[in-house]
């Protein structure tokens, strides 16, 4: 590729040439790596783009005869209306020439050429980390991409998802009270967040990071736009985390873009009882993904020493000391590998459901447990100090 080249001028290069029908990311980005930024480009002759590995006479034709006519005119006309529009919600346009255009997204097989930004992206770059998941998050899944996201974000890693309901939202909003940088990739256009109409989060996530985007203003929000939002997440990401998966979903095609795209894929397992838990618990049987139980389980497989990370643990500003009773001990060891029915708890523990209430009970007043929906308890995260003393 040519050397980099930002401005408007190469903005609206790039939008003429995506208005070209059977131009899409990929081959855009063979025509750049052909010939980088050259604006005569939008003159030039069939046989110019016969040049580029994949256009072949047909389309190299299809393409000459839209740049050479008013098809192109109309199209710099529409082009000169996004810029508008980008004056109007405080936005920018970075294009993949764009020194800030994120560094690990460039090396996919089809980066978007430009993203809309309304925020802006860190300098240095921050090492980034995907979480994504299920909609219908359960308390555990966004339990633990809060967790996570808030650990990982504290640490200085860069938290990539989606907005959606559920586990991204978690994953978003546990970075930015952690004090870390968060993105948002979105299917839609930056001036319509769907999932947040009221601007409960977008607007905090654009102070602390931005919302991004390949779609132009004004696009319409189809299915299919969805994944090519996902390959997006994945691409600017060095691994992709799936907390609360089913077997079919978005997170699951997020995890197969980063498989694609040679990126590291990590997965929380879950209670084999929920239909959230088969795609995660898949992907680590499979061996697509490594099981996640802890932060440092992330951090060690992106070889925390070249990014510089730190390797203590976060210590959290409301760090409380608990003391257990031996019994409260002893029933905790029971949901060491998550969330449990109380009638299999009841049998491991050798309690009747009368004296399991009492110890739950008690737990759930000291903030130890946390009781889930169809009668689940799940153990809050906690470290243990002393005999009989617990911190959370």
């Amino acid at each position: 590729m040519n050397e980099p080249h930002a401005g408007k001028d190469a903005g609206l290069f790039l939008l003429t040439l995506a208005s070209v029908p059977g131009l899409g990311p990929a081959r855009i980005n063979a025509i750049i790596t052909r010939f980088g930024y050259q604006p005569d480009l939008l003159r030039a002759s069939a046989d110019v783009f016969l040049e580029v590995p994949g256009i072949g006479r047909s389309l190299a034709e299809e393409i000459s005869g839209f740049l050479s006519g008013s098809k192109r005119r109309e199209a710099e006309e529409a082009s000169l209306r996004q810029y508008e529009e980008l004056d109007r919600h405080q936005a920018s346009l970075v294009t993949i020439f764009d020194p800030c255009f994120p560094a690990l997204l460039k090396e996919i097989y089809d980066p978007p050429p430009f993203l809309f930004v309304r925020g802006s992206f860190s300098e240095p770059e921050p090492p980034s980390i995907a979480i994504v998941g299920t909609r219908r998050a359960s308390a555990y899944g966004k339990q633990a991409a809060g967790l996570l996201s808030g650990e990982l974000a504290s640490r200085g890693l860069l938290i990539v998802s989606g907005l959606a309901y559920g586990i991204d939202t978690a994953a978003h909003e546990a970075a930015m009270r952690a004090g870390g940088k968060t993105i948002a990739v979105l299917a839609g256009s930056v001036d319509h967040v769907y999932t947040d109409p009221r601007g409960k989060i977008w607007p905090k996530i654009i102070e602390q990071g931005a919302l991004i985007s390949e779609e132009l203003f004004g696009s319409e929000l189809l299915p299919g736009k969805f994944p090519k939002r996902n390959r997006i997440i994945s691409g600017m990401s060095l691994g992709t985390v799936v907390v609360e998966s089913d077997l079919k979903g978005g997170a699951l095609i997020t995890a197969s873009y980063a498989l694609e795209q040679n990126r590291e894929v990590f997965a929380v397992p879950g209670t084999i009882y929920s239909h959230n838990s088969r795609g995660t618990n898949r992907l680590i049987q499979s061996g697509q993904a490594k099981m996640v139980l802890a932060t440092d389980d992330v951090l060690e497989e992106l070889n925390r020493p070249s990014l510089n990370i730190p390797v203590h643990e976060h210590a959290a500003t409301d760090t409380v000391t608990i003391v257990l009773s031996k019994a409260e001990r002893e029933l905790l060891a029971y949901m060491d590998t998550g969330p449990i029915h109380i009638d299999a708890l009841a049998l491991q523990a050798g309690h009747d459901i009368s004296e399991l209430l009492v110890l739950l009970f008690e737990l759930e007043l000291k903030k130890a447990v946390v009781q889930l929906p169809g009668q689940f308890f799940g153990k809050k995260q906690i470290k243990h100090e002393k005999n009989s003393h617990y911190r959370l």
